[in-house]
């Protein structure tokens, strides 16, 4: 009788030819490439075309201006701090949750996600109203000489509020599948809390915090509507390069628009590569260390 009941397993579905659930490949392979040529493809390589109605020397001048270069500084620079702390921060709110219960955890658990659920424009606006002269916290911090709202340090505190997700969703699994008897071994060989975190914690997490934070960073660098409300948007001071293209557009340049845009996103793309070739890494070495 089992062996009747494995029969027709082995007689449809053989190794030698995996049984699939969705069939036609072709057909689906076709269906996707057309897809995501009509989404991502056609629009990229229209940024492109417009992009090559320019000279090599009006390409340059357009993307190399020092109200450009002071908003590429402003736009990388802030996107990086945040990244960095992100990463710190991001790593503390995963290890919380992950090895600690308290009440309210569950709360805090879903509250990080609200950046990805919350519209851009309305976190510019709640940040902006919480920094500005006489908000909740702007009202004590500018007596004191910090003054976050309409400067270059807000737009710090938005590209950190958008990133933080990124970094504890990526650690989060990770923590949580840690081995913890790794951790009691080191401890009774006489390791102290510093060195069991130096050496058996953080390599282990070290391949998704830098995933979290190349995630994080490359968020930031194209992100608009959180900014714009907190940023002030003064150039050549608190000037994003996502909003410079849109000042481009306003102005009916388009080649100059497009010309920015490719930088963005000749960089973006960059950060892509990066990010993928770091999950690489991430799951060889999860391999190795699995054998």
């Amino acid at each position: 009788m089992a062996a009747a009941a494995v029969l027709p397993d082995t007689q449809f579905f053989p190794p030698s030819s995996p049984f699939r659930v969705m069939p036609g490949f072709r057909l689906a392979l076709g269906f996707t490439l057309f897809y995501l040529a009509l989404i991502v493809l056609i629009p990229l390589s229209a940024v492109f075309l417009k992009t090559f109605t320019m000279s090599w020397d009006g390409f340059v001048a357009a993307v190399t201006s020092p109200r450009v270069l002071a908003s590429y500084r402003l736009t990388f620079g802030a996107s990086l701090l945040a990244a960095l702390l992100n990463v710190v921060f991001g790593g503390i709110v995963a290890w919380v949750l992950v090895r600690y219960r308290f009440p309210g955890k569950k709360l805090i658990d879903a509250l990080v996600d609200l950046p990805f659920a919350l519209p851009t424009a309305v976190a510019g606006i709640a940040l902006t109203a919480l920094y500005s002269g006489n908000g909740w916290l702007g009202r004590y911090l500018e007596p004191l000489g910090i003054k976050v709202a309409f400067t270059p340090l807000g737009i710090l505190v938005a590209l950190t509020f958008i990133g933080l997700p990124f970094v504890v969703r990526t650690v989060q699994p990770v923590l949580q599948d840690a081995e913890r008897e790794l951790e009691e071994a080191a401890a009774s060989l006489g390791a102290s809390r510093w060195q069991t975190f130096a050496r058996v914690i953080f390599p282990s997490i070290f391949p998704a915090l830098l995933t979290g934070f190349a995630l994080s960073f490359a968020r930031a660098t194209g992100e608009y509507g959180s900014v714009i409300f907190i940023a002030g948007n003064m150039p050549m001071v608190s000037e994003i390069t996502p909003l410079f293209i849109i000042t481009k557009l306003e102005q009916y340049d388009y080649a100059g628009a497009t010309a920015i845009a490719v930088v963005m996103l000749v960089a973006s793309f960059l950060l892509l590569l990066t990010i993928n070739a770091l999950q690489a890494w991430t799951r060889k070495r999860g391999q190795a260390e699995s054998v």
